[in-house]
């Protein structure tokens, strides 16, 4: 919850940090802050939640159990292994721990966790399909611990991967390590867009566009969308207690997609390989925070 002496920082005549466009002298300075910490909204559109510090340790421990569970899977990816095989180590080492995995039933979504192989981008939807060597994975964990939300996300080689998955998966770590770097107060989602869109572009890959980055931590989507391109200065100002993902999706091809018969499956459409990196962020005082951290 910001409190007075935190909203007198801000000058009088720069932009509102609410995203409004405004000044801030004409649009939130004299706006009283609510007294209830867990009501507080950062803007009436689209009503972005500034976590408080209770909240923020709630979801912090939810992080650590995301980074814990890709830890624990990471060593199965190997050839001959199973989709759904992956899915059962999620369910079983996350329901151990007293938590919950968010995908599972989340608007019909079957299983406990997204297991994408190759050309599909994100959703895959864990099966009897096995990993061959020189797959490149995507699992995308979301763990639900004590009503906290945390989401994280990594691309992994299967065996020995070739010139094109180690690139792809190379840029889009990049991707994600440039799009953390630019978090701060002051700065806007454009900025974390336009830092993603521009490395990756320039080593020409693409970025998908239909799926973005979001709030977390209450819920398992809340605003603000976070897009992985855009215009630097654009879109919603970045504020201390705001929680976010950061999962750019990076083509080595075109943008373009297609989303199979199952609803949920999105693969790229010129077959090109896809791959993500995604971790769970605090805008802090003076930075950013991974709040499902590992190395980039």
């Amino acid at each position: 919850m910001k409190k007075k002496n935190e909203k007198e920082k801000i000058s009088r005549n720069a932009l509102c940090p609410c995203g409004s466009g405004k000044k801030y002298k004409r649009c939130c300075l004299n706006k009283e802050s609510s007294a209830q910490s867990s009501d507080l909204r950062y803007e009436k559109r689209p009503r972005i939640q500034i976590k408080t510090t209770d909240q923020i340790d709630g979801i912090r421990r939810a992080g650590r159990l995301v980074i814990e569970t890709l830890d624990l899977v990471e060593p199965h990816i190997q050839p001959g292994i199973t989709t759904d095989a992956i899915n059962t180590l999620v369910y079983d080492f996350t329901i151990k721990n007293g938590a919950t995995p968010a995908p599972l039933n989340y608007k019909g979504f079957p299983k406990s966790v997204c297991v994408s192989i190759n050309e599909v981008i994100c959703h895959g939807i864990p099966s009897e399909r096995t990993f061959k060597d020189g797959d490149i994975v995507n699992v995308d964990v979301t763990s639900i611990l004590d009503g906290y939300y945390a989401d994280a996300s990594k691309t992994l080689f299967v065996g020995t991967p070739g010139a094109d998955a180690k690139k792809i998966v190379d840029v889009s770590r990049q991707c994600l390590a440039r799009g953390i770097k630019v978090v701060k107060p002051g700065n806007t989602v454009g900025d974390i867009g336009f830092a993603i869109q521009s490395y990756a572009e320039g080593k020409g890959c693409s970025v998908v566009r239909q799926f973005v980055g979001h709030g977390v931590g209450i819920d398992f989507h809340e605003p603000p969308q976070i897009p992985h391109y855009g215009t630097p200065g654009s879109g919603v100002r970045l504020v201390p207690g705001m929680i976010f993902t950061i999962e750019p999706m990076i083509n080595l091809g075109t943008r373009e997609l297609v989303i199979l018969k199952d609803g949920w499956t999105a693969v790229t459409k010129d077959k090109s390989l896809s791959a993500q990196f995604e971790q769970t962020l605090l805008v802090t005082e003076n930075g950013v925070e991974s709040l499902t951290p590992y190395p980039l």
